[in-house]
């Protein structure tokens, strides 16, 4: 309890010490690296998912890139690019870093988010003399949109945590509490560095659940609410993936 109360003490003391970056200076860091990740890992897995989930196309190939950049450990690729790129270019393989760690859970929740809709109301759009274009961008990217938030929010808070190995090559963030405290056998302020990044994780998951809900559309959101139904094989497997969870095979007829 003494070294616990120690840091929420040094927390809230306004001082985080000699060679320590301010605490809102270190959060402005850790957000910063987190959003530049995820917005270039979007730019690239979204679009690449809503074609896979569109046209039913290479989503076996997806499946296995996503799993073998999953299996890639972040910081070996971290100290690897940095030796590869130069102590000049350390920004940059952060970034690639935690770029190629976002992908996979943005990846599937752009294309599960499109499996997971009932195929026949996308007959019923095609029938009604839909283009492509409008069944993709009317039916499938609103009806798909809280599976790929639910993508969006695994891939941000895997990466907000990942940021605090950049400590390590000396770029700041929340991580430099915990790594530089270790040498200096100041618990205090490691306790105190993990709880902020732990509470930062909090807040930012909350915000995203909350997104979410507000992404469902409001027709299907009240036809849940005023008569429940129960999942699909279907949409629990996609709500698994865009999480990065293992899903049990489809089952064969």
């Amino acid at each position: 309890m003494n070294l616990l109360g120690d840091a929420i003490g040094w927390i809230f003391s306004g001082d985080p010490g000699r060679g320590f970056d301010a605490i809102p200076v270190a959060i402005g860091v850790q957000l910063l690296y987190t959003v530049v990740a995820v917005l270039i890992a979007g730019a690239i897995a979204i679009p690449l998912g809503w074609y896979i989930g569109h046209t039913g196309k290479g989503r076996e190939t997806a499946v296995a890139i996503s799993g073998a950049a999953r299996a890639i450990p972040s910081f070996g690729l971290l100290i690897l690019l940095t030796l590869l790129l130069g102590v000049l270019h350390k920004p940059e393989a952060a970034i690639i870093s935690f770029v190629v760690l976002a992908i996979p859970s943005l990846l599937a929740g752009a294309y599960t988010g499109f499996e997971a809709i009932d195929r026949r109301v996308i007959d019923a759009g095609r029938s009604m003399g839909m283009t492509e274009s409008q069944i993709l961008w009317r039916i499938e990217v609103p009806l798909g949109l809280p599976l790929l938030v639910g993508g969006i929010r695994a891939a941000t808070l895997q990466v907000l945590a990942t940021v605090t190995i950049a400590a390590y090559i000396g770029l700041g963030g929340l991580g430099q509490y915990i790594i530089a405290a270790i040498p200096l056998r100041r618990f205090d302020i490691l306790i105190g560095g993990a709880i902020l990044v732990a509470v930062l994780a909090l807040v930012i998951d909350g915000l995203f659940a909350l997104l979410q809900h507000l992404v469902v559309p409001r027709g299907i959101r009240a036809a849940g609410s005023a008569q429940p139904q129960p999942r699909s094989a279907r949409q629990r497997r996609a709500e698994a993936l865009a999480v990065g969870a293992p899903t049990a095979p489809p089952a064969t007829p």
